[in-house]
C-alpha cells in the first residue's frame, strides 16, 4: 500500500510541477471565480425532482450543479458538477485514518471533457474546500468508504465523463462553507465554487 501511495504522490508532483511550468509561460492573466451553475443542469435537476427551491437562473452553484470551467490551453475546458460531499468518511480499512483532532471529506466531482483536447489531469490536485472562516484545506491521499477515488492521472476523452471522489483532511470542528475546483492541477485562471 505504501508503494501505491508514493507512486501516486510523485505522479501527482510531476504532473503539477509540470502544468505550473506550462501555466506560468503563458504569462499573466485575470483569475476569476465562477459561482453560477450552467443554467440546463440546474433546470433538468429541478424537472428531474431535485431542489425546488432551485432556480434554473441561480448564481449560486449548490451540490449538484454543473460549472463550465476552462484551462490554460483553449483545448482544456469540462463540465464539472459536484456530486456529493460526505462528511466525516471513514478510512476503507483500519490503517486509515485521520490524523488526531482532524477528520476526512471526501467529495464526489463529475468531469465531463467539452474541449477538443483529452483531460489528462490529477484532479486531486485541482479541488480544495473552505471553512467558514476561509482556510482553504487540500486534498490528502487516503482511500476512504465513500467511494472510489479518480485514477492518477485520469484521462477523460472529448466527449466522455469521469466520477471520482476527492478526500481532505481537515480539523474535526472545521464548519465546511465551500468546495472550489480548477482545472490544470488548480493552475488554470479560472475556479469553479459551490457553496455548501
Amino acid at each position: 500500500m505504501s508503494i501505491r501511495i508514493s507512486t501516486r504522490r510523485t505522479a501527482a508532483v510531476l504532473l503539477g510541477a509540470c502544468l505550473l511550468a506550462a501555466a506560468t509561460a503563458c504569462g499573466p492573466d485575470k483569475s476569476s471565480v465562477s459561482t453560477a451553475p450552467k443554467a440546463a443542469d440546474s433546470a433538468s435537476a429541478s424537472s428531474a425532482g431535485g431542489d425546488q427551491g432551485k432556480a434554473a437562473g441561480s448564481s449560486v452553484a449548490k451540490p449538484g450543479d454543473t460549472i463550465g470551467l476552462k484551462g490554460v490551453e483553449k483545448s482544456n475546458t469540462a463540465d464539472v458538477t459536484l456530486v456529493k460531499v460526505v462528511d466525516n468518511s471513514e478510512g476503507a480499512d483500519e490503517y486509515t485514518k485521520p490524523a488526531d483532532g482532524k477528520r476526512f471529506v471526501s467529495v464526489q466531482f463529475r468531469i465531463k471533457a467539452t474541449g477538443s483536447a483529452a483531460y489528462a489531469d490529477a484532479p486531486a490536485n485541482s479541488a480544495k474546500v473552505l471553512d467558514d472562516k476561509g482556510q482553504g484545506y487540500s486534498s490528502t491521499v487516503a482511500d476512504t468508504k465513500a467511494g472510489p477515488e479518480f485514477p492518477v492521472p485520469a484521462n477523460i476523452a472529448p466527449g466522455e465523463t469521469a466520477l471520482g471522489f476527492i478526500t481532505f483532511e481537515i480539523p474535526a470542528d472545521a464548519k465546511l462553507d465551500k468546495i472550489q475546483f480548477a482545472l490544470d492541477s488548480g493552475f488554470a485562471q479560472q475556479t469553479g465554487q459551490w457553496k455548501l
